[in-house]
């Protein structure tokens, strides 16, 4: 049966908890098959897939507290221990756009306390996991108050994560994630990510991910810009199909454990995210020259290793290197003395894919 926004809109329920306090922590993701141009209420426009990531994560905690006055949302905002109030427009935005799925927000003063395991700005999707730490959150809240499935309580959340940053959806469950109806898949769905329903060959079991920081700085056109440019863009409609195309080579891919077609699907799709940018009426460029030095650099390491490394890029300047597990000391001792100068401060993150988000309390 499908699920529709319905679905999730909740039965009236006594607001039985005075008061309590929960935390989970929510990784981000890396998309292959990336999502780019949204419709209403942040649907996508194409079905994409990403790899869960393991370490870099963001850690929420949301305590809560019964008030008197139920007419408007009540909350304070923490980023690594210190109030954000600039912050508050966005977090008032997802509150008014939950609502209706969530009763009892009115009904509680919260106090959202967040922290990520990696830098601000540094080119990790850092909106996808704080939106899927606090949909857990208020979710994990609902819960106590209304009897649901895991699998109901995982939904809701990506489903409301969504309507957040819409990546986040994919920040929920272990990887790989599909976002997006897809004819190849039944369980797909536009309203939230689901797990793959087949066997993930072991090649991509574990698969490793360092990300080089090539721009730590705020980017000059954000992604939601980015995305609403789609709407009349040239290429539009061919990038959909394009998508379609490649997500139903990637389901092959990672049942046979086909590096050589993983390595082409996923560095092709990158360099399509970013040429969509530059035909798009406003254009852009978000990489920079030292993107470009690194993803030479690395075409030229797996010409003359034969090692299976590969990049892919989010919509900046950062290069996330993907890899097996059984190539790491070759990969990683590469990525020090070669790639490391092309990143600011030398700096890089090695990461590697997850199991999803953790309820810590």
């Amino acid at each position: 049966m499908m699920i529709t926004e319905k679905d999730f809109v909740s039965a009236p329920y006594n607001f039985s908890s005075e008061n309590g306090i929960t935390k989970w922590e929510a990784p981000s993701n890396i998309a292959l098959v990336k999502y780019w141009g949204k419709r209403q209420n942040q649907i996508p426009a194409n079905p994409s897939l990403s790899f869960t990531l393991s370490d870099c994560k963001t850690i929420t905690q949301v305590s809560y507290s019964k008030k008197q006055n139920t007419e408007d949302f009540s909350f304070e905002f923490l980023f690594e221990g210190n109030p954000k109030p600039d912050f508050h427009p966005k977090m008032e935005k997802f509150f008014k756009g939950i609502e209706s799925y969530l009763p009892f927000l009115k009904s509680y003063h919260f106090i959202i306390d967040s922290q990520n395991t990696f830098p601000h700005s540094s080119g990790i999707a850092s909106s996808a996991s704080a939106m899927a730490a606090l949909a857990l959150c208020l979710v994990d809240i609902e819960r106590k108050m209304l009897e649901m499935t895991d699998e109901f309580f995982y939904q809701k959340a990506s489903f409301l994560a969504r309507i957040g940053s819409g990546s986040a959806c994919r920040s929920i469950k272990g990887n790989p994630i599909v976002w997006g109806n897809h004819n190849e898949m039944a369980s797909s769905s536009d309203l939230f990510g689901v797990e793959i329903d087949f066997d993930l060959h072991p090649n991509f079991k574990n698969y490793q991910d360092t990300i080089l920081l090539v721009d730590v700085g705020q980017k000059q056109v954000s992604s939601t810009v980015g995305h609403d440019l789609m709407h009349n863009h040239p290429f539009a409609e061919q990038r959909f199909e394009q998508a379609h195309h490649n997500l139903s080579a990637l389901f092959s891919v990672l049942k046979s454990g086909d590096f050589e077609q993983f390595i082409s699907i996923v560095e092709s799709e990158a360099l399509t995210l970013h040429a969509m940018m530059m035909t798009s009426s406003l254009y852009f460029i978000l990489m920079k020259p030292n993107t470009l030095e690194i993803i030479n650099q690395i075409w030229q390491f797996r010409t003359t290793t034969k090692i299976p490394v590969c990049f892919t890029l989010d919509a900046g300047a950062n290069v996330h290197v993907l890899y097996p597990e059984s190539y790491k000391l070759q990969v990683v001792e590469f990525i020090k003395t070669k790639l490391s100068v092309f990143c600011e401060n030398g700096r890089f993150i090695e990461d590697k894919t997850g199991s999803g988000a953790i309820m810590l309390f």
